[in-house]
């Protein structure tokens, strides 16, 4: 059914409508009780492997992968690894920027200096297709 304003809707098809909701029900509670035994289950495996509800609960609520913390941002850190005369390409400068001690889990963090590298023109300077280095 169509979403209408309650005004234009007679209440033979709200009648009709509320049937069709009904007729939804006892398949609902089937799968609602499939789940819960499947659930039980899980459970019992878990139980079976000595992992208490407590255990569990406290796994599930601690904290996820944190963003590692560095002393300097990614621009200072690259300013302090880029030469003024010798181009570096981006691979090169992410190497040379983890080796200074910078942390990242970051999946892309290529792609982040390099948008780094060409955001801060008042810094970095593009020599060719990929290579910077930094502004004298």
């Amino acid at each position: 059914m169509a979403k209408r304003a309650l005004s234009n809707v007679s209440t033979v098809e709200i009648q009709a409508e509320l049937r069709r909701r009904q007729q939804k029900l006892p398949a609902l509670k089937r799968k609602q009780k499939k789940l819960l035994a499947d659930l039980a289950e899980v459970e019992n495996q878990l139980a079976a492997l000595g992992i208490s509800a407590s255990k569990r609960a406290a796994i599930s609520s601690a904290p996820r992968g944190r963003r590692p913390k560095n002393k300097k941002n990614l621009a200072d850190t690259l300013a302090s690894v880029l030469s003024k005369t010798k181009p570096m390409r981006v691979i090169e400068a992410v190497a040379a920027v983890k080796k200074a001690g910078y942390k990242t889990t970051s999946n892309n963090f290529n792609t982040i200096v390099n948008q780094t590298l060409l955001k801060d023109k008042k810094r970095f300077k593009q020599t060719g297709r990929g290579k910077y280095v930094v502004k004298a």
